[in-house]
């Protein structure tokens, strides 16, 4: 079976799922990016996804090993769940861009 339909979930403050999300297809792939703002939302987002037949699901490192695992189970690992991960060399950066962001 040939990857057809590719799912990614970002989290961001303020993002509606209702309004903010996109596709991008060809004849032979379609993409569909939707944004939540927290990863709780992820979990019925993921599962209407899988509905819909995306394949492979993606979400974004703001999801952390914890809400990858609970996304995981809520679509009964149907479909491949990953998330996005930095190595130690993007720490600092990464320190850098969310520092102001906890408080």
């Amino acid at each position: 079976m040939a990857l057809t339909k590719f799912g990614f979930i970002v989290t961001g403050k303020d993002l509606d799922p209702a309004m903010h999300r996109m596709t991008m297809a060809s004849r032979n792939f379609t993409m569909i990016a939707i944004g939540v703002p927290h990863p709780e939302q992820g979990i019925q987002v993921a599962c209407d996804m899988v509905a819909d037949g995306v394949q492979l699901l993606e979400l974004c490192g703001g999801f952390g090993p914890i809400w990858t695992a609970k996304i995981l189970d809520a679509v009964g690992r149907k479909i491949p769940v990953g998330s996005v991960a930095y190595g130690p060399e993007s720490i600092d950066a990464m320190h850098a861009l969310f520092r102001d962001s906890a408080s």
